[in-house]
């Protein structure tokens, strides 16, 4: 069976390193962005260059209708997917909660929460033996925020990383015995531009003194966690959280 995996938000940071790492390990790339068609394109030209499989495709995770016609590119182009993984998601400006509006929250558990869970549901929908699939697997990025709390910072991305964690553990066992794991990563501290779209560009290495091991970590360090949660090497590991935070 072809190993078809797609990548939400995979034009940049641990995304991209994943999509590269699984095209290493033969795995054929569906590579999602919102906007950046150039940087998707860059990752989908640098696994072909090294005679693998990958494709761009465009989709707002937060709208539906981008989702299924997402699913209906890559089953096209590529093939019915057996992995995916849920990385697309947002931050905003540090803020208070009393400090918050609507607005900000929509957007965020629109994209991080809402996104996560209408691709998981066509994820299923494929690969479950239920509906005549082969079985497969799930990876959602979570956060180390979500037990950490982000006060002062970023409560509301926390929330809807918690709201992750909740959906990894329920759809796991809802799913487990029609061939489908679904596990999640934790990242902490990691070096992406994630935090400069937080308006925190230096949020690493101003924090990293709270972390054991005194540094933050790599998007491929975070990359060989969520790639080794879709391969068969962790058939046995469903409902897992596991943190990539340096003992944070």
């Amino acid at each position: 069976m072809d190993k078809i995996v797609l990548i939400t938000g995979a034009s940049r940071g641990i995304g991209a390193a994943t999509a590269l790492l699984a095209a290493q390990q033969g795995w054929a790339v569906a590579v999602n962005y919102h906007a950046n068609a150039a940087a998707a394109q860059a990752v989908v030209d640098s696994i072909e260059a090294q005679g693998g499989r990958a494709l761009a495709v465009q989709a707002d995770v937060a709208h539906e209708d981008q989702v299924l016609a997402m699913y209906a590119t890559v089953d096209a182009q590529l093939g019915r997917i057996t992995a995916l993984v849920n990385n697309a998601g947002v931050v905003d400006v540090t803020a208070r909660v009393d400090e918050m509006g609507v607005a900000r929250l929509r957007r965020m558990f629109d994209t991080n929460v809402i996104g996560s869970i209408v691709c998981a549901r066509e994820a299923v929908r494929r690969m479950s033996t239920r509906h005549g699939g082969a079985g497969g697997s799930i990876v959602n990025v979570s956060s180390a925020a979500s037990r950490l709390g982000s006060a002062h910072q970023y409560v509301d991305y926390a929330a809807s990383k918690g709201a992750i964690d909740s959906f990894t553990i329920g759809l796991a066992r809802e799913v487990a015995a029609e061939g489908i794991r679904v596990n999640a990563v934790r990242p902490g501290l990691i070096e992406t531009d994630i935090h400069a779209s937080g308006g925190l560009p230096d949020r690493v290495r101003n924090l990293s003194h709270q972390v054991p091991m005194q540094r933050g970590g790599t998007a491929q360090e975070v990359a060989q966690a969520i790639v080794w949660l879709m391969s068969d090497a962790s058939h046995y590991t469903t409902m897992s959280l596991i943190d990539v935070s340096g003992g944070r």
